[in-house]
């Protein structure tokens, strides 16, 4: 919704309020209201058809109502504006519910990738999932995240790992949009992983990702934004750069999975090619932050997986505060390492 606040856009709108929340204590961001988050206590907040007609101060709502308005006492709970989960995997094939029972007995997530699991165990279950399995699964783990007030999404793609299957994700991704009414960002991640048919040869898999899979996808509509998965089990520096090339000749955004279990560089890396975000972050050090300060790049941090993963080594959120680098959480719903539909979690 736009946002309009007043008595002359009240008069401009020129049409009753279909909904009125009095009683309610609203975070507006509005840099103009002095009060942390720019926040009205007390307020109310008005609707008409699409569009916030007004809001301000619930002593301030006109006497005269319609009686066409519907009106809401919140009792004085908080509105906020609509949340983001911009970090998920949400569209996948099966289960990886043994992988933690195998974390509990105390083998790690690298071993556990190399043994079989991880990420192409997923790929398999994806690969043989058709369109509606997926369309299914994900809408509910949608419905999760919209039930605690999620109104935009972005969904990789990175299951897939052929061009067949990643346009099966982001067709299903850009299928939700329209089915569960919220906002979805469809994230291009060809290179998350190296498929069976290319195991042994990184290389080889990079080219057809940056020649096949992100040209066509592309040009069919199916991609918003990409993402690479840059660690000692999924992509190195050299490799990384080649896509984020290829992205950049298409003119689209960038984002990077940096510094989660290692640090390789993937940071500095991302920062030069301006990347929207830098997300895990875990192993990131002072220059990493100096680095996205100036790109003006976003800390996504994605605590379900530290925690899921039992990791040991935090992100660095003091260094953020300190460089003014904006940070952000998302859920990094995955089967993996992120079973989780709850962003207030």
């Amino acid at each position: 919704m736009s946002v309009r606040s007043g008595e002359a856009d009240r008069r401009v709108a020129g049409k009753p309020w279909d909904r009125l929340w009095r009683d309610v204590n609203i975070v507006t961001f509005d840099p103009n209201i002095a009060a942390p988050y720019g926040a009205i206590k007390k307020g109310a907040i008005a609707v008409s058809g699409s569009q916030i007609a007004w809001l301000g101060k619930d002593e301030e709502v006109p006497a005269q109502l319609s009686p066409e308005t519907e009106v809401i006492s919140v009792g004085g709970r908080w509105m906020t504006p609509g949340l983001i989960d911009c970090h998920t995997h949400i569209v996948y094939g099966g289960s990886r519910a043994n992988e933690f029972e195998m974390r509990l007995r105390g083998i790690d997530y690298v071993r556990i990738a190399r043994q079989g699991g991880g990420i192409n165990a997923t790929v398999a279950a994806t690969r043989d999932a058709d369109k509606n399995v997926l369309f299914q699964q994900a809408r509910q783990r949608i419905t999760c995240l919209q039930q605690e007030g999620v109104t935009h999404i972005e969904i990789k793609s990175g299951y897939g790992l052929n061009i067949l299957h990643e346009r099966k994700m982001l067709e299903v991704a850009a299928a939700l949009a329209d089915s569960c009414n919220i906002g979805v960002t469809k994230t291009f991640l060809g290179a998350h992983a190296v498929p069976p048919e290319f195991q042994g040869n990184k290389n080889n898999y990079i080219a057809s990702v940056c020649r096949q899979m992100l040209p066509t996808l592309y040009s069919e509509g199916l991609i918003d934004c990409v993402d690479v998965f840059c660690e000692h089990i999924g992509f190195d520096v050299e490799q990384t750069e080649r896509v984020f090339q290829a992205a950049k000749a298409l003119d689209l955004p960038i984002k990077i999975h940096a510094e989660q279990l290692s640090r390789l560089g993937a940071t500095a890396l991302a920062c030069r090619y301006k990347a929207v975000s830098c997300d895990h972050l875990e192993y990131v050090n002072e220059a990493d932050v100096i680095a996205m300060a100036r790109a003006q790049s976003v800390a996504v941090l994605l605590p379900v997986a530290f925690y899921f993963l039992r990791e040991q080594h935090p992100p660095p959120t003091a260094l953020f505060r300190q460089y003014t680098v904006p940070m952000a959480i998302a859920t990094d719903c995955n089967p993996g390492s992120s079973p989780c539909t709850s962003l207030l979690l």
